[in-house]
């Protein structure tokens, strides 16, 4: 009884702590509602001012759209809204959401329609026959060639291109690339871009080739090897159009082995480029072509790159397989085998194979005839 002593008089208690918390749940309670009141407004004032959203084109109708490198799912969201395929970007990026491929949409041009479901534009940007095919630019193409294949699949003319190219100060190179763009147009698939200029277009390819010199470690190679950079990238043309690519490292060791010799390369390939012919046989006129690409006449490397070799080509040149080779013959044109020896005698012993072969190949339809089967491939 007398604990209770001190809670007997006259004075108000305190006030309860389950009152405390009733208030404090009715003011949160409150809060709560005048937060949502006041987006609900929020959103009814904004999308008052905001304009109407309406698909400018007309349902059905054929539209082209760019993606990017780069673009997000947003962007490209919105470029299909502008374009009138679809209303608006929150519905594609809800569809990209259920779609685990959407990912994988890529920057190209795609061939779309107007008034699109967002669904149908998703399955349409993962379909590859949406895409307009890349431009693929394959390995051991002259810097010509190259041109000239951008102006085809491009609506860049072969003059700009020239122009472009002619003024290779303009592009990222390497600093131990001279001021021309022989073997450094990478060769691999690029998209196609509307409006893109010539120098944009040779730009990512050079671009492209940097990667792939960073990849390769080509510099770094070089210094083992004892040669420059642009050696070895040259050494890699050579090798690109010399043989296969399974005998990338024994072509490039043949290279070394004749040039450590003082040796010329004697190379078929240099004289074609010289003369801007691809041909298996060259005649004695052909060898007697004045031109410091003329391996038969000149001692050394050419001074440039004869063409754009790929990585593999370039690896190769930067890890020639061991070997005392000094000769390589294609016996078998048709099926790319080639044949290595160090001796001059079993070289000829392939040469004449050589012509046994190609004779027949050629009475077959497997190969292209030369202009005459006087001078076979390498000596």
């Amino acid at each position: 009884m007398s604990q209770l002593l001190p809670f007997l008089h006259d004075e108000p208690l305190p006030p309860s702590r389950n009152d405390r918390s009733r208030i404090r749940r009715t003011m949160i309670a409150v809060g709560a509602l005048a937060l949502v009141l006041a987006v609900v407004w929020a959103v009814v004032t904004v999308r008052a001012v905001l304009p109407t959203e309406s698909v400018s084109v007309e349902p059905g109708t054929a539209v082209t759209i760019v993606i990017e490198p780069g673009d997000s799912l947003t962007a490209v969201g919105q470029r299909l809204v502008d374009a009138g395929v679809l209303l608006s970007v929150s519905s594609f990026i809800a569809a990209a959401a259920l779609e685990e491929q959407s990912t994988t949409i890529g920057p190209g041009v795609y061939n779309l329609t107007a008034g699109l479901t967002p669904a149908e534009a998703v399955r349409a940007l993962l379909d590859p026959a949406s895409k307009e095919p890349p431009l693929v630019v394959r390995e051991g193409l002259r810097l010509t060639e190259v041109l000239a294949l951008i102006a085809a699949n491009t609506g860049i003319s072969e003059a700009d291109l020239a122009a472009a190219a002619g003024d290779a100060g303009q592009f990222d190179l390497p600093a131990w690339v001279p001021d021309r763009l022989d073997g450094v147009l990478f060769p691999a698939s690029y998209p196609v871009f509307s409006q893109m200029t010539s120098t944009e277009v040779l730009g990512a390819m050079v671009d492209r080739f940097n990667i792939a010199a960073n990849e390769t470690e080509l510099e770094a190679g070089s210094k083992r090897l004892q040669v420059t950079p642009y050696e070895v990238l040259t050494v890699a043309s050579l090798v690109e159009a010399e043989a296969a690519p399974k005998d990338f490292r024994k072509v490039a060791r043949v290279i070394y082995n004749r040039l450590a010799a003082g040796q010329r390369l004697e190379l078929d390939s240099t004289i074609n480029f010289a003369l801007g012919t691809s041909t298996l046989i060259v005649t004695e006129d052909m060898l007697a072509t004045d031109s410091a690409y003329n391996t038969y006449r000149n001692a050394g490397l050419p001074p440039t790159p004869i063409n754009s070799p790929g990585q593999a080509a370039i690896e190769a040149a930067l890890k020639p397989a061991k070997g005392d080779w000094l000769y390589f013959v294609t016996v078998n044109p048709a099926e790319r085998i080639t044949r290595f020896t160090a001796s001059y005698e079993r070289f000829l012993e392939y040469k004449a194979q050589f012509q046994r072969v190609y004779a027949e190949q050629v009475a077959q339809g497997l190969v292209d005839a030369g202009p005459s089967a006087a001078n076979p491939s390498q000596p």
